[in-house]
């Protein structure tokens, strides 16, 4: 006998973004999943809501795609030596993320640099988050920082094992082009994704990364475009917004105005689709639960960007870029969610404007492969209005 189906209904939806850049708001008050995948979505009287295992009522609020994160460095579970902090991963749920993506687990104390132990580190850390989800949040994780002496079969033993990202190019000793252009078409060929470190050092060992040398190596990603910490000169991240056509990630633990100057770049080049989000926490600036919101809102309310494709940098562009199964409403794509509603008291008129004025929205519920991972939010704002879980 197989087991029946897990039906999720969410009804009275007041506003549903899609994390579609091109068509950001649905005319849509009601969205189904089944055993954890978006079913149908649309006006509740088109549906089939019969069945339902779960049911939300939203009351009127805000249903999005859950957020992603593009630029962590965990290291194991929910705790961050970096911070000494426990249960950030959990705090980071509370402000609307549903998925982290790993840029090297680079703050583990006494990271191995050798070839081989780089290697069984970056396989045990994909191992162990794909084993154990702290509070339900997916992290994508196992991403291995290249140094000098790595040969393509390296590579391709870390695709086979199921490693598919590298952590940022140049945190090791691979520091010209010309290696990490190789070594990044060597991970490539092999599925593995890329990004590197843009700007300044960051942490001992690391240097500065040029645009020169980001051309040259050509990663799928361009980590922290806006500095982590320090910014390039406004030429250079002109310079790479004019010339990369994949991924140009902005972060929180970075220079806000070089955050700004990217994104107005971004707009008169039409590139907009190519903009991410990330925190690039936890770190020496410490540990952003809310990270991704703040920057939805900086970006919009002083970046002159409509909320509604704001959210979407933290949303659908990254899915599109990072190629994942989340962050976008359609049909067999993961039901990972975020509901969540204008502030208490915050001025604007609704959730949008709200956030175009630089506030943040209260977050009420967050609900990952269908199943809901947390109510009321005890990091952001409280939320003029809050789902509310029905007895089917």
């Amino acid at each position: 006998m197989s087991e029946p189906s897990a039906k999720l209904v969410i009804r009275n939806i007041g506003l549903m973004l899609s994390g579609k850049i091109e068509a950001p708001i649905l005319d849509a008050d009601c969205l189904i999943a089944v055993d954890g995948k978006i079913a149908a979505f649309g006006k509740e009287r088109d549906l089939d809501t019969e069945g339902a295992t779960t049911v939300v009522d939203a009351h009127g609020v805000t249903l999005a795609p859950g957020l992603i994160d593009s630029h962590i460095h965990p290291v194991v579970g929910d705790y961050t030596p970096r911070q000494q902090q426990l249960h950030w991963i959990d705090s980071t749920l509370n402000g609307g993320v549903t998925t982290l993506i790993s840029a090297g687990e680079v703050h583990m104390p006494g990271r191995p640099k050798d070839i081989v132990g780089l290697k069984a580190m970056a396989i045990a850390a994909q191992r162990w988050y794909e084993n154990f989800r702290p509070s339900g949040v997916k992290v994508h994780a196992g991403a291995p920082v290249i140094e000098h002496g790595m040969e393509e079969q390296d590579f391709k033993d870390l695709a086979e094992a199921g490693v598919t990202l590298l952590g940022e190019v140049g945190l090791g000793t691979v520091k010209d082009g010309k290696t990490a252009q190789q070594m990044v078409g060597w991970a490539r060929k092999y599925g593995i994704q890329s990004t590197i470190h843009t700007g300044g050092p960051s942490i001992p060992g690391s240097g500065l990364i040029d645009a020169d040398m980001v051309l040259e190596t050509g990663t799928d990603v361009v980590g922290h475009i806006n500095g982590g910490h320090s910014a390039l000169p406004d030429d250079q991240i002109i310079c790479l917004c004019e010339n990369c056509v994949k991924g140009l990630e902005i972060v929180h633990n970075g220079n806000e105005r070089a955050a700004l100057l990217t994104v107005n770049t971004a707009r008169e080049l039409g590139k907009l689709d190519q903009v991410i989000l990330g925190t690039d926490g936890p770190a020496g600036s410490g540990v952003q639960p809310l990270g991704i919101l703040r920057m939805v809102a900086m970006l919009s309310s002083l970046g002159h960007v409509p909320a509604e494709i704001a959210f979407c940098f933290g949303t659908g562009n990254t899915a599109r870029q990072r190629e994942l199964d989340t962050g976008l409403i359609d049909v067999g794509y993961c039901a990972d969610f975020v509901l969540m509603d204008q502030a208490q008291h915050a001025p604007g008129k609704t959730i949008l404007e709200s956030v175009e004025l630089g506030n943040l929205p209260g977050v009420g519920m967050t609900i990952i492969d269908g199943k809901i991972t947390s109510q009321r939010s005890r990091n952001t704002p409280p939320a003029g209005r809050l789902p509310q879980i029905i007895e089917p």
